[in-house]
């Protein structure tokens, strides 16, 4: 009998058909995994060009955050008109910010470019990983990994290497001049391939009230988290009156949720409780791949002594492994029973390589760092076909764009949150900017002991992941239907 959590199986797109539409939008996943790394490498030389150290974490922040409120929408916008229409919208808004950024001539005005560039962004990956889930059912996913790994280790490898050498060699504008034969590139094959797209419409109505909300109290509770501390003292009336609006936002944004006849982030998704892990997961350390992404290059300069291009090798280290581990991890989910043990291993690997780098986060060559980076970055990749799976194994076709959007809405909620708090950590340990060059706050020695925090938060964060992990239903991955009568 079948278990009636379990949705109805589908009817998927055979190997080939599903394989042309797959190749098809790894360009627009290229597109999605290239920038973060390649800003990651550059961005303490562009905090220092720009002369504003104490923004920095807002140049990432920006985009994260309209990303986080631009994802959902998309999910739900795709349901309606279909997929293709809004990747291509998404990659057009992309390209736009990303001209905009390679123009801005301050660091306001790029990190106002980088939120136009984030509400494009916002629908590249979620999108990528709803149409596979269109395409191949859960079980048939991880054949597919091959491909979609592929795209990453390229990014991972590629990205930090081009943008550290863009940083040190050349203008770090051309960081985003970079990103516009991409774009030209990934609208043409989104163009053309996804027209063979399967079709799950479903109607839905959009909460912009919701979103901006939700905007409006991530944005309060940054400013806390930036000025608190360095601008203004954490018990001063500014800080007090914006950690107020923050909360009363928060309680608003929760009331929508609630009230609102088909909300932002939809309840009736988040009651199952394999949703609610996957998102979870995906919260914690998705959210915590990007934040160390985002900060390890200024560990790499100012704790191990590395030059800027010398500094990408932590994000390789990071990210390379955990895009190896993901391929393995994910044909290990369809192999057993019990499939969150993968992740849960991985978890108890990735939080044992951290101890000793809290412990002692200036205490280690550039290669023992460099090694138990890449031993945290094995033991997170299984999360991440983990999380995809278990959301999509939950829910019908016709929610995927919701599930899917709800899921990378509370993983890019996770990055904004731990980006914006690992920044505060590390700002908090340098001088306050104003009479001194960026360069010397750069080399404030102060501030490598600021990472003893930054990973012991991490730590925090992965011990977090583990317990909602362990809290997870585990249901049988469903396969197509055509599979199914194949086994009949």
């Amino acid at each position: 009998m079948r278990d009636p959590l379990t949705p109805p199986l589908a009817d998927y797109l055979d190997h080939a058909a599903a394989r042309r539409i797959v190749v098809g939008v790894l360009v627009t996943m290229m597109l999605a995994a290239l920038d973060p790394v390649m800003v990651a490498t550059a961005l303490p030389t562009i905090a220092a060009t720009l002369g504003d150290i104490d923004n920095m974490p807002w140049v990432v922040t920006a985009n994260l955050l309209c990303a986080t409120a631009a994802t959902p929408l998309y999910g739900k916008l795709s349901d309606i008109h279909g997929r293709r229409s809004m990747m291509l919208i998404a990659i057009t808004i992309y390209a736009g910010g990303s001209l905009a950024c390679a123009l801005a001539p301050s660091m306001l005005t790029l990190i106002l470019a980088r939120g136009l560039q984030g509400l494009g962004s916002g629908g590249l990956m979620p999108l990528v990983q709803t149409i596979i889930g269109d395409v191949a059912s859960p079980r048939d996913r991880p054949r597919y990994q091959a491909y979609t790994s592929s795209t990453f280790i390229i990014s991972t490898v590629g990205g930090p290497i081009v943008g550290g050498f863009i940083a040190e060699h050349l203008h770090w504008s051309w960081i985003f001049w970079f990103n516009l034969p991409l774009c030209g590139l990934a609208f043409l094959l989104t163009h053309n391939v996804l027209q063979r797209l399967p079709r799950h419409d479903r109607r839905h109505r959009l909460d912009l009230l919701g979103a901006l909300l939700m905007v409006g109290a991530a944005i309060a509770l940054m400013l806390v988290l930036s000025w608190g501390g360095r601008r203004y003292a954490w018990d001063s009336p500014p800080i007090l009156t914006i950690l107020s609006a923050s909360l009363a936002l928060w309680a608003l944004f929760a009331w929508r949720v609630m009230a609102a006849e088909e909300p932002f982030i939809p309840l009736s998704v988040l009651r199952d409780g394999a949703v609610r892990v996957g998102t979870a997961a995906g919260f914690f350390v998705v959210g915590l791949v990007i934040a160390l992404t985002i900060v390890l290059p200024l560990y790499a300069q100012l704790a191990l002594g590395l030059t800027i291009s010398e500094s990408a090798w932590t994000i390789i280290a990071l990210q390379g492994a955990a895009t190896l581990t993901s391929i393995v991890g994910g044909r290990l989910l369809v192999r057993f029973t019990h499939y969150k043990r993968v992740p849960l291993v991985g978890i108890l690997l990735s939080i044992a390589a951290l101890v000793p780098l809290a412990m002692a986060p200036t205490g280690f060559s550039p290669w023992a760092a460099l090694g138990l980076l890449a031993l945290v970055g094995l033991g997170l990749g299984p999360t991440f076909p983990f999380a995809v799976v278990v959301v999509q194994n939950a829910v019908a076709l016709h929610q995927l764009g919701v599930a899917t959007g709800t899921m990378n809405f509370f993983r890019a909620l996770g990055s904004t949150f731990i980006v914006s708090g690992f920044g505060a950590m590390v700002l908090a340990a340098t001088p306050v900017t104003r009479g001194l060059s960026a360069g010397a706050v750069l080399a404030g020695a102060d501030a490598a002991e600021a990472f003893r925090w930054v990973f012991a938060a991490a730590i925090v964060c992965l011990a977090l992941a583990l317990a909602s992990i362990l809290a997870l239903e585990e249901r049988p991955l469903r396969g197509s239907a055509r599979a199914a009568k194949r086994l009949d």
